[in-house]
């Protein structure tokens, strides 16, 4: 096994996990907090996206167009919750799921009306558009700086959540909303800080994936889906089961994908081992996930009594 690809596919997988992460960490906040289902988190990812990418294209600023991708993801939250989340809080999740796979498809065809059908594209920064060496292997430095950010907001959600009063309100709000609002805290605002700041997580994903991935109608939907895989693995509510689950559901698919098909290829003739291994690499997270629903059916990082 070639050493120096490995390391590349681990910090593939990282960089993945990252990613995942910065999209499921809202998503389990506005779930596992305020016991919302939102199908259309997905979409503020691509308002991210989308929005990032058309402002770096238009300006010419990285920093700009991620400030701009993740205001607008945010105030695009705002009116989500205002909207469609706020009547929904008291009805069963059925509701909250028809609403918001509607909402899906509503920001999905409205992406199409202002960008077209076609992927749009934008390119990496120049600033940061090399490689360098890590123990032998060559590795990109945006993709290096999207880990390094992804640490730096994992410490910042984990700390705002646990350690601040607004996380203290937030989480109390959720499970004695009476009592919080008679000692004075705006309940609604707090929900809507909450899921603002979910909205502008899944927006700064979207808006750095944007020059790694073809930025296009409906890339929400699919990362959404590996996204629901993060929080039921990682605990739906935590922020270190969501870092957690990210990390080892992107690593676990990109090694996967990269080495299930060789190592096939050792007992089953060539085709046979890509088809098999193509397959079996695309099912290893959600065997993972049976596992831990079967043994650990709260997460791997939260407790049978939360």
């Amino acid at each position: 096994m070639n050493s120096s690809l490995f390391l590349s596919q681990l910090l593939n997988g990282l960089q993945l996990g990252v990613l995942l992460f910065l999209l499921s960490s809202g998503l389990t906040l506005i779930f596992g907090i305020m016991n919302f289902i939102n199908l259309a988190h997905g979409s503020l990812y691509m308002v991210g996206a989308f929005v990032g990418a058309a402002t770096y294209n238009a300006s010419g600023s990285f920093l700009f167009s991620l400030v701009a991708a993740v205001a607008s993801a945010a105030i695009v939250g705002l009116v989500v919750e205002h909207l469609v989340a706020r009547p929904l809080y008291r009805h069963d999740h059925l509701y909250q799921v028809l609403a918001t796979f509607g909402l899906m498809m509503f920001f999905n065809e409205l992406a199409i009306v202002i960008w077209g059908n076609r992927p749009y594209f934008v390119t990496i920064p120049e600033v940061i558009r090399g490689s360098v060496q890590i123990l032998g292997a060559s590795y990109p430095i945006y993709r290096l700086l999207i880990i390094a950010v992804g640490v730096v907001v994992a410490f910042g959600a984990w700390y705002l959540i646990q350690k601040t009063r607004f996380g203290m309100l937030v989480r109390a709000g959720t499970t004695h909303a009476s009592m919080v609002s008679v000692l004075g805290a705006n309940v609604d605002l707090l929900k809507k800080s909450l899921f603002m700041l979910g909205a502008a997580l899944a927006g700064l994903a979207g808006t750095l994936a944007g020059p790694i991935l073809s930025v296009q109608s409906g890339m929400g939907d699919p990362v959404l889906i590996l996204a629901l895989v993060v929080i039921v693995v990682g605990g739906i509510g935590s922020i270190r089961g969501a870092l957690f689950a990210a990390i080892l559901i992107a690593v676990i698919d990109t090694l996967g994908r990269a080495y299930l098909p060789g190592l096939l290829a050792l007992v089953l003739a060539p085709t046979a081992a890509n088809t098999v291994g193509s397959a079996l690499a695309s099912m290893l997270i959600y065997l993972l996930m049976a596992f831990v629903l079967a043994f650990r059916p709260h997460g791997l990082m939260v407790s049978a009594k939360r």
